[in-house]
């Protein structure tokens, strides 16, 4: 008879087993649904490879012949490959490649130890043969592609010989800038077919595809010289060189092409290609593109300067484009990396999308200035608290510095962030969030309601591309005008349409070339200040993640981002100190020729000599500077604020609201009225009222707490010692407020005291504010708004 706990042990081995085949089973069955068939040959046929030959707009220097192609069409047989180039790839990729059945169990046995230690892939250790498995069917690195690529390999080991398949992959291996295999490569970086190349450049490009984008020798030539040299050693001590041919190894230097006529565009190509309709690209053997050559090589070697200089401040890629305002065409695309992994060199930082900072605040402010406002127009300047979801977040200026009412020409020239955010108040995030889609931003596409006032200051996902796009728009005095990627001859010149208004795009295209405007924030002597006529707008976004700076005269508008496509912040870089250099040195680089030229004025506009603070036309004494205008927005009352009779200090009025001392109904919130009077400053500046809100006060509201407000109490502070402010709406004097808690009186406060101090208690409340206006017998209830405490 069978005893309990032998029974108990018995079970637990059948259920054991039973797990481990059922485990077992579905890993054969899902084995063999992922493998994928051997290929019939290895032979690339000429429909795999697409041949459009690339060049810059001159039609003398290439940008590309079949780079942008998965398979090279430029091969050679095994027995024309120099041998110490076979013997170099087999001894640095995969030694016993002439012994292993396609897997090398060894080398992947010490691998997988330091991947599951690792708990990810970190050694590859793939064979020759497993290389040309992930050529020909690309799967993600993977434990599970792994797997499939063993048994893969080892099927392919079955069906061709090894001297096939080291001849296919020595002719397909990838290398940096988009070139595959040692033909491609030896003219790529020696501008000489393989068979003519001596030893050390025989072994230079056996190690160049361990990382291409990292040893790439014109970039990091120390770093491939270690690798050769490595590689020499160990070839003579297996006996693969001689003592001689190991001197000249070492004797040795590498001799690299610097052909002008070969242009690096990779993701520029790989646009064209993307975009341009196939019956052009098939139809044409070579294609005269937009892009200007000796250009494309300046602006290159500037930003890869710049940023491997920033590298030490944690930013690691970059880009840079340059547009011809007059047609629109791209005169030179750059995305540079200076990390040394290959994967990011394939991607486009031009058309990646990133948190564009306040590079959108141009935009916002034609807007309004096209609905009312003017240059001359007063915005406050100070700390705002606005409800988001059940909380409140607290807008701020960039150096935590704040000047009360300011001129929009100020709040724009210094990128303040409060101003902008009172602005798109009086805008409307939706009228904005169209006027961004109107000029070519479609990366934009969740509603209005998703971004918020944030929208203003960069809350959203913009690509380089789509930014110049925009702002050379704001060149041609608000015309949109597509980005062209070919030259004229090939596709019909693009119609302009008028997106914002010419006066107004003129106006903050003066505020951005303006150096007084930007003076608070920025100071006088800064990379900002262009020897030519420039306007410029810098941005930053969260963390100092994306660095941007945009640039416009009237021949050319130059974008430049910086940061890190992996999303890594920066460590304290902003749009002024990182691209900003990179955007001088462009433009001197276009100035060479002399032609940047300066702004074309728009006829329309007025200058009138206004006040500095007031921004009204100057009277006697006030401060005063020369403004622009669109047609009968000009001031018409006169600044009284620096007369002698009354002058008493130019600070303080500068930073009083005009109140309207009148009793009566109170403007509603979306009112005219009630709009200005929250953003905008002294009379003929801001928007006029509309026919039946004359005799009303600006509106009255709660400000603090948000209605749904949910506030949480400090376990870690004493109850007695929480409190929360309340707060009105400011516009209008005040006698006496009146703050009411769940229909009780819970305090009340003075004349102009529009806040009350609250002893934080649990529970859920009802407040509403009574306030008597001075000269007002009757008070004004504020809408009730509903909060938690926790």
């Amino acid at each position: 008879m069978i005893s309990g706990p032998y029974r108990r042990k018995r079970n637990i081995a059948l259920f054991s087993l039973f797990v481990i085949g059922a485990l077992a089973l579905l890993l054969v069955l899902k084995t063999a649904r992922d493998l994928l068939p051997t290929p019939a040959d290895l032979s690339v046929g000429d429909s795999q490879v697409r041949k459009p030959e690339l060049l810059d707009r001159t039609g003398f220097n290439t940008l590309s012949v079949s780079y942008e192609n998965r398979w090279s069409a430029q091969t050679v047989p095994l027995y024309e490959i120099p041998p110490y180039l076979r013997t170099g790839f087999i001894e640095s990729e995969d030694r016993r490649f002439f012994s292993h059945g396609g897997v090398d169990w060894l080398a992947r046995a010490h691998a997988l130890a330091q991947d599951l230690l690792a708990l990810r892939l970190v050694r590859g250790s793939s064979t020759i043969t497993e290389q040309v498995v992930r050529m020909i069917y690309p799967r993600p690195r993977t434990f599970w592609s792994k797997w499939l690529e063993g048994i893969e390999a080892a099927r392919l080991e079955k069906r061709f010989s090894k001297n096939q398949i080291l001849e296919f992959y020595l002719n397909q291996v990838p290398y940096g800038h988009q070139r595959r295999g040692v033909v491609e490569a030896s003219h790529f970086y020696f501008d000489r077919d393989p068979a003519t190349l001596n030893i050390r450049e025989c072994l230079a490009l056996a190690v160049l595809v361990r990382a291409p984008s990292g040893l790439d020798p014109r970039k990091r030539l120390g770093s491939s010289e270690k690798r050769i040299l490595n590689l020499a050693g160990h070839m003579r001590a297996r006996g693969f060189l001689s003592e001689a041919d190991y001197r000249a190894v070492l004797s040795e230097k590498l001799q690299l092409a610097h052909s002008s006529r070969i242009i690096e565009a990779p993701q520029f190509v790989q646009y064209v290609l993307r975009t341009v309709g196939t019956g052009i690209l098939r139809s044409h053997g070579s294609i005269r593109t937009s892009l200007d050559g000796r250009l494309q090589q300046k602006v290159g070697q500037i930003l890869w300067n710049r940023t491997r200089a920033l590298a030490s401040s944690g930013v690691g890629d970059g880009a840079a484009l340059v547009v011809d305002n007059r047609t629109g065409e791209v005169l030179a695309w750059v995305s540079e990396s200076s990390s040394a992994e290959e994967s990011k060199g394939w991607v486009d930082a031009v058309t990646v999308r990133r948190q564009p900072g306040s590079t959108l605040k141009p935009f916002l402010y034609s807007l309004a200035l096209e609905m009312g406002w003017t240059a001359a127009t007063l915005i406050e300047d100070s700390p705002l608290l606005e409800p988001v979801n059940s909380g409140l977040h607290l807008f701020r200026n960039y150096s935590r510095t704040y000047y009360g009412p300011v001129r929009l020409r100020v709040a724009l020239g210094n990128s303040l962030n409060t101003p902008a955010i009172r602005t798109i108040r009086f805008t409307g995030t939706e009228r904005f969030l169209e006027r961004l889609h109107a000029l070519g931003i479609k990366g934009l596409k969740k509603p209005a309601e998703f971004y918020g006032h944030g929208l203003a200051l960069g809350d959203g996902e913009v690509s380089l591309f789509e930014l110049v796009q925009a702002y050379s728009a704001l060149a041609r005095h608000g015309a949109f005008l597509p980005l062209r990627v070919l030259c004229g001859s090939y596709l019909p010149p693009g119609e302009a349409r008028q997106v914002i208004d010419p006066g107004a795009a003129a106006i903050v295209a003066d505020i951005l070339s303006d150096p007084q405007a930007r003076i608070l924030e920025f100071g006088e002597g800064n990379l900002l200040r262009l020897p030519s006529l420039t306007g410029i707008k810098t941005g930053t976004s969260s963390d100092h993640r994306d660095c941007w700076t945009v640039g416009i005269s009237d021949r050319y508008t130059v974008g430049v981002w910086m940061g890190n496509l992996d999303d890594r912040p920066t460590r304290g870089i902003s749009g002024a100190i990182g691209p900003a250099l990179v955007l001088r040195a462009i433009f001197a680089e276009l100035d060479r020729d002399g032609e940047t030229g300066a702004f074309t004025t728009w006829p329309g506009l007025e200058t009138v000599n206004i006040c500095s603070v007031s921004g009204l036309r100057a009277g006697p004494g006030c401060p005063h500077i020369q403004e622009k205008f669109l047609p009968g927005s000009a001031p018409v009352r006169q600044c009284t604020l620096h007369s002698a009779k009354i002058f008493r200090d130019v600070e303080a009025p500068a930073r009083t609201w005009p109140s309207v001392q009148r009793c009566g109904r109170f403007a509603g919130e979306n009112s005219p009225l009630g709009a200005a009077a929250s953003t905008a400053g002294p009379e003929s500046t801001s928007p006029r009222p509309v026919s039946g809100a004359q005799g009303a006060l600006p509106v009255i509201r709660l400000l603090e707490p948000s209605s749904g407000l949910q506030i949480a109490l400090d376990p870690r502070i004493p109850p007695a010692l929480q409190a929360f402010t309340f707060k009105i709406s400011q516009g209008v004097e005040t006698e006496r407020v009146q703050w009411v808690l769940n229909n009780q009186l819970a305090g009340e406060t003075g004349k102009n005291r529009r806040r009350f101090l609250w002893s934080l208690r649990r529970g859920r409340y009802t407040l509403f504010a009574r306030v008597w206006p001075a000269g007002c017998k009757n008070p004004v209830k504020t809408p009730e708004v509903s909060f938690v405490v926790k």
